[in-house]
């Protein structure tokens, strides 16, 4: 073998070597882009749950607002009946004593 024929097949083989390294390279990056698009769609699920659960959130928010202020509003709605009553009752005292 000639030292042509020598440089010729070193160089053939480093050739079959850099084919070879580039498809793994393809395929790894592949697997890579895949990944990625797996990440992507799973960031816009959990974006989707999040915006759901904070909508949630924010309903059961309000929802508990009302409750309190119909609760609140019960309460005091009580509080003047009972007032009343108890005004009505001095008045029936007093127009009894005047009599």
């Amino acid at each position: 073998m000639t030292a042509n024929e020598k440089t010729i097949a070193t160089f053939e083989t480093r050739i079959r070597q850099m084919i070879l390294r580039f498809q793994q390279l393809k395929k790894e990056n592949q697997q890579l882009v895949e990944a990625v698009k797996k990440n992507e769609q799973d960031l816009k699920d959990l974006q989707a749950k999040l915006d759901q659960q904070q909508s949630d959130y924010q309903s059961l928010k309000m929802a508990k607002m009302i409750e309190i202020t119909d609760g609140d509003l019960s309460g005091a709605k009580e509080r003047l009946s009972k007032l009343i009553r108890d005004v009505n009752k001095c008045i029936a005292i007093l127009s009894d004593e005047n009599q």
